[in-house]
């Protein structure tokens, strides 16, 4: 009897630890969980992600073989109760940042995660280096956690090619200042590096829908040459950078010649119109006086030859033969 006792107690006390407390489980503010029964997801019933928002961006090719079904997604909060023959799947959907160059399934390729190598327009070996951030797409947590064995290798992969495929074709629209570098393509990399940025969200997009990770941001911070080909490239950037000064400097000069030639015209047509403006009163006031007769006329001009008489020592007249 004591040993029936004894086992029928230890049975109880397994019972409850496994069946009814463990069995207790909560979610964390930054998590969300989803259910399964016999290793099936709790889904909702007759609905896929294909009526939701994340799948917007998908091909028609594509629709059907990424028609993921909706399933039931348990909030944060608790404490929640599952039974033994049921298992619940936590996901972390806090934005996330990770090194573009990080291989998750091998840490020593991309030279230990350091860069990432791509090859430009012009067969120039480039080094890529930044980072992406991402979080896990609530709308589809049945591609993250069922789709695929591992989301973020998958995700890894599709930015890297769409990456290099973007690098081998790069082509920055030319225009008068970077004409003196046209064909150098690292040149354009490096200036046009936030439009490349903007380039891999647009293009990665789909990953919500496809593996179940929205792309938030692609952060490129540098891509440098091969040590070798770095000084002739600062070579030709200080040639092109002084040739922009040297433009620069003279289109500068023949502004400023521009407009002190401006200035001179308008210095001496304002004097002509004050050597202009007395003779046309004096025209006026003549006028006005051989209106009322010859004689006024001859009178004013007696007059004006006084006045001037006055003013001078010596006076020549010519003599009537």
């Amino acid at each position: 009897m004591p040993f029936f006792a004894g086992f029928v107690v230890g049975f109880v006390v397994w019972f409850l630890y496994n069946y009814l407390w463990s069995g207790i489980y909560t979610v964390e503010q930054n998590e969300l969980a989803v259910k399964t029964v016999f290793g099936r997801a709790q889904r909702i019933e007759g609905k896929t992600i294909l009526s939701l928002p994340v799948a917007i961006n998908l091909i028609d090719e594509e629709r059907e073989r990424y028609a993921y079904p909706q399933v039931v997604v348990i909030p944060p909060g608790g404490p929640y109760f599952k039974f033994p023959w049921e298992e619940v799947h936590k996901v972390n959907i806090s934005t996330q940042t990770l090194n573009m160059a990080l291989d998750p399934e091998d840490p020593t390729a991309n030279h230990a995660g350091q860069y990432l190598e791509a090859v430009t327009k012009d067969q120039l070996n480039t080094a890529l280096s930044g980072q992406i951030r991402y979080r896990v797409t609530d709308q589809n947590l049945y591609a993250y956690l069922f789709g695929v064995k591992n989301p973020i290798i998958h995700v890894m992969a599709y930015f890297i090619s769409v990456l290099r495929e973007r690098i081998a074709n790069f082509e920055a629209q030319k225009t008068e200042e970077n004409s003196a570098t046209a064909g150098v393509s690292i040149n354009d990399l490096r200036k046009n590096l936030h439009s490349i940025n903007e380039h891999m969200m647009r293009e990665c997009t789909q990953s919500a829908a496809r593996y179940g990770i929205t792309l938030e941001a692609s952060l490129i911070t540098s891509i440098d040459p091969p040590d070798e080909v770095e000084s002739a490239l600062a070579a030709i950037n200080t040639a092109h950078n002084e040739v922009s000064s040297e433009i620069s400097l003279a289109q500068a000069s023949a502004d400023q010649k521009i407009v002190q030639s401006r200035r001179a015209t308008e210095i001496e047509t304002l004097r002509a119109k004050s050597e202009v403006e007395p003779l046309k009163s004096t025209a006026i006031q003549l006028a006005e006086l051989k209106k009322n007769g010859p004689d006024v006329l001859r009178a004013y001009v007696r007059n004006v030859k006084l006045a001037l008489f006055n003013k001078v020592r010596q006076v020549i007249m010519e003599v009537e033969k």
